[in-house]
C-alpha cells in the first residue's frame, strides 16, 4: 500500500472503483438483500411521521403498536409459506382440495392465522368498513378499521396461549381509519417476505434508535445482528434439551436456534425447551411475538424478577444443554450484596467498588453462563472485547475459568457488526463435555480481517464466510467429514470439480470480456435502448460477480486447510494450551495468540496499473470537455 501514498486521492478512488469491478464483485444478493431493508427502514421512517403527525402518542406509545402491524404482516408472510408446504400433499374430498386447519399448522410447529387476522384481509377491507358488515367473535358489528384490526390481534393471541394479553389491541382509540390504513399499506411490501431471521428484534432497535433514544442508550442494551446469532447457533450445535438466554431480548437466539434444529429434520418445539429472561417488558413482549410467528414456544420472564443480576428466575443452575446470550456490556452499578445472594458465581467476585457495587458486570455475566451449563452444556456469547484481557479480579475469575478445561473458542469480531454501535466485541464458547485431547485446549480465531462490508457504518459475515469460520473449529474438533461436505457444497454451487483458484482465475477472465462486451453493446445501442441493453449486462455482470465471491471463499477456505487438516494459521487462528495461555497472563485476546497475517503478494504491478487508469482518466477528461462543448455551443445556438 506504501506504493499507493504519491498518488493523487481522484487517481486512488478511480483506481479503487476498478479494482473492486474486476477483482471483488462482493455478494450482489447480499447488497439487495440490504438494500431491502433500507427500504424497510425508510417506509418506518415515513409510518412514525405519519404518527407523530396523525397522533398524540409519544414515542414509547406508538412503538409498539407499529410493531403490532409489522408482527401481523410477518406472521402472514410465513402463514402463506406453510400453508403452500401443507397445501402440497393436500388430501381431496368431492375433487376439492380439503381446506387447512389450525391443526395442520399446530403439527408444524406454526401460527394458524384465521381469515380475519391475515394481513391481506385487512388491506383490502373498504374504505368504508360498516358496509363490510364485519362481526367480532361475540358477533358484534365492527365499524371502524381500528376495531378490524384489535379484533385481529384478539383472534390470533387465540391461537397460541404465550400470546395471551401481549399483542397491541388499542388502534380503535389510538388511531383515525385513514391514518390506521395508510400504516397497513407502508408494511405491505415484499421486503418483509425476503427478510429472515430476528426481523422484529432488527425493526425494534430501529425504533428505539431512531424515536427512542432514551430507551436505545440503556446499558448497553442493543440488537444482536442475525450473523453473530447464527455464528452462535452454528459453533453450539443445538440437537435437544434446555436452552437459557438470561438476557433474551426479542429473542433472536430462540428463532435461530429453532430454525437449525428443524433444519436437521426435528421439531424444535418437542426437542428444545426454551427459557429466557428480559426485565423490559417491551423486549419480552418482542420476544414473546418473534417466538409466536417462528411457532415456537417459550417460558420467558419479565419485570423485576427477570432481572438477572438478582434473580435466577427459572432455577436452572446446573441444568441447561445450552445457554446463548448477548447481554449487555460494561454494565455498572450493580448491586453487589443482592448480587451475592442470588449466587451462581463459582470463580469468585468481580472488584467491589466503595458503594458496594460492581463496577463492571461482564464477569458476573461470564459467570453465570457457565453456573448454568449441566455436566456436558455449551454456552456461546457475545461479550466485550475488553473482557478478554482485563485485569484485577477480572484476570482471576479468568485464570480459574481456564483452569477448568472448559473454554472451547474464542473469536475475535470486527467493528461495526452491531446495527446502531460501532464497537468491536469477541464471542465466547465453553464446552463443559470437550474430549480429553481438547480439554486443556483453546482455539482462538481472530476474524477481525475476515467479513462482508455491507455499508460505511455495517459489516456482517456473510453466509459463506460463516461456514468458513464454522470449518475451522469443526477441524479443531476433528469433524473432518463436515468439512469435506463443505468442499463439496462449494463444488455443486461452483457447477464443477475444477480447483478453486482455477475458477477465481476464469470467472475473473469472463466479468473482464463481459464487461468489454457490455461497454461496446451499449456505445453502439440507439438512444433509446441504452438503458435496457445496460441493465440486461449489469444483471449477468451481477450473477457472474456472485459466482466470483463464492469461488473467492472456497479458495480462501482450501488454501488454508486442504482435505481437511487442522493448522494454526497466522493472523487467523491459534490452538493454544494451558500452559502458553498461563505465559500470557491467562489472557483470553486472540491477537496475543495467532499472530499478524504476512501481507500477500498478488501479482498486481502497482505503478503500471496506476499508469493505466491515469490514461483512462485522461481520456474520460477529454470526453467529458467535449461534452461541455457540444452543450455550450447548443445552448448559443439556442440564445440562451
Amino acid at each position: 500500500m506504501a506504493q499507493l501514498a504519491k498518488y493523487e486521492p481522484e487517481m486512488l478512488a478511480k483506481f479503487v472503483i476498478i479494482w473492486y469491478n474486476i477483482m471483488d464483485y462482493k455478494n450482489y444478493s447480499e447488497a439487495r438483500f440490504m438494500i431491502n431493508i433500507r427500504k424497510l427502514e425508510a417506509e418506518l421512517w415515513e409510518s412514525a411521521d405519519l404518527l407523530r403527525s396523525g397522533s398524540k402518542l409519544t414515542s414509547n406509545e406508538y412503538c409498539m403498536p407499529v410493531l403490532g402491524l409489522i408482527f401481523l404482516r410477518y406472521a402472514y408472510s410465513r402463514f402463506k409459506l406453510v400453508e403452500a408446504e401443507i397445501l402440497k400433499d393436500r388430501p381431496k374430498r368431492g375433487g376439492k382440495v380439503l381446506p387447512v386447519e389450525a391443526s395442520d399448522f399446530a403439527e408444524k410447529s406454526a401460527l394458524f392465522l384465521p381469515e380475519q387476522a391475515q394481513y391481506k384481509y385487512l388491506v383490502e377491507l373498504p374504505e368504508n368498513i360498516p358496509s363490510a358488515n364485519i362481526k367480532d367473535r361475540d358477533g358484534n358489528t365492527l365499524t371502524s378499521l381500528g376495531a378490524v384490526v384489535d379484533n385481529a390481534m384478539m383472534l390470533v393471541e387465540e391461537q397460541s396461549e404465550q400470546l395471551s394479553g401481549v399483542l397491541p389491541k388499542d388502534y380503535n382509540k389510538m388511531f383515525s381509519d385513514s391514518l390506521l390504513s395508510e400504516l397497513l399499506r407502508i408494511f405491505n411490501n415484499s421486503a418483509l417476505d425476503e427478510i429472515g431471521g430476528d426481523i422484529i428484534g432488527r425493526i425494534y432497535e430501529y425504533f428505539l434508535n431512531k424515536f427512542a433514544k432514551n430507551i436505545a442508550s440503556d446499558d448497553g442494551v442493543f440488537f444482536t445482528p442475525k450473523s453473530l446469532v447464527k455464528m452462535i447457533v452454528n459453533i453450539l450445535e443445538p440437537k435437544s434439551g434446555i436452552l437459557l438466554d438470561p438476557a433474551c431480548g426479542s429473542g433472536g437466539m430462540f428463532v435461530q436456534s429453532g430454525d437449525f434444529v428443524n433444519a436437521a429434520g426435528m421439531n424444535a418445539n418437542n426437542a428444545m425447551t426454551f427459557y429466557g429472561q428480559e426485565k423490559v417488558l417491551y423486549n419480552a413482549q418482542l420476544c414473546l411475538m418473534n417466538m409466536a410467528v417462528h411457532g415456537l414456544s417459550g417460558k420467558i420472564v419479565s419485570g423485576d424478577e427477570a432481572n438477572t443480576f438478582y434473580h435466577d428466575a427459572h432455577n436452572l443452575v446446573g441444568c441447561c444443554d445450552y445457554v446463548m446470550a448477548n447481554p449487555p456490556f460494561n454494565v455498572d452499578k450493580v448491586k453487589s450484596e443482592s448480587c451475592i445472594s442470588a449466587g451462581r458465581l463459582p470463580f469468585g467476585l468481580p472488584s467491589i467498588n466503595k458503594s458496594k457495587e460492581f463496577g463492571n458486570a461482564n464477569y458476573l455475566w461470564i459467570s453465570y453462563f457457565y453456573a448454568y451449563l449441566n455436566e456436558h452444556g455449551r454456552a456461546g456469547f457475545v461479550m466485550a472485547s475488553s473482557a478478554t484481557d482485563s485485569q484485577r479480579n477480572d484476570k482471576l475469575i479468568r485464570e480459574n475459568l481456564v483452569r477448568t478445561g472448559h473454554v472451547d473458542v474464542i473469536i475475535s469480531v470486527a467493528n461495526n457488526f452491531f446495527y446502531t454501535k460501532s464497537l468491536p466485541c469477541s464471542l465466547w464458547f465453553f464446552d463443559k463435555g470437550k474430549p480429553d485431547e481438547l480439554k486443556n485446549k483453546v482455539l482462538f480465531i481472530d476474524a477481525r480481517n475476515y467479513y462482508t462490508v455491507v455499508d460505511r457504518t455495517l459489516n456482517e459475515w456473510s453466509e459463506w464466510q460463516l461456514k468458513n469460520l464454522n470449518a475451522i473449529v469443526w477441524l479443531h474438533r476433528g469433524e473432518t467429514d463436515k468439512y469435506m461436505k463443505l468442499l463439496d457444497e462449494y463444488h455443486a454451487a461452483l457447477g464443477n470439480d475444477r480447483p478453486f483458484a482455477d475458477n477465481v482465475k476464469e470467472i475473473i477472465e469472463s466479468l473482464e470480456t463481459l464487461e468489454k462486451e457490455a461497454k461496446v453493446a451499449v456505445e453502439e445501442a440507439d438512444k433509446r435502448d441504452k438503458k435496457i441493453i445496460r441493465a440486461k449486462y449489469d444483471d449477468r455482470i451481477s450473477k457472474l460477480g456472485n459466482l466470483l465471491n463464492l469461488a473467492q471463499d472456497a479458495r480462501w477456505l482450501y488454501e488454508r486447510f486442504g482435505d481437511g487438516i487442522y493448522n494454526d494459521i497466522e493472523g487467523l487462528c491459534k490452538l493454544a494450551d494451558l500452559d502458553e495461555i498461563e505465559n500470557n497472563g491467562f489472557s483470553l485476546t486472540p491477537g496475543a495468540y495467532v499472530g499478524v497475517e504476512k501481507p500477500c503478494d498478488d501479482g498486481i504491478d502497482f505503478t503500471e496499473r496506476m499508469k493505466e487508469i491515469h490514461r483512462e482518466l485522461i481520456s474520460l477528461q477529454a470526453e467529458s470537455n467535449n461534452l461541455m462543448e457540444a452543450i455550450s455551443k447548443n445552448m448559443e445556438e439556442m440564445g440562451l
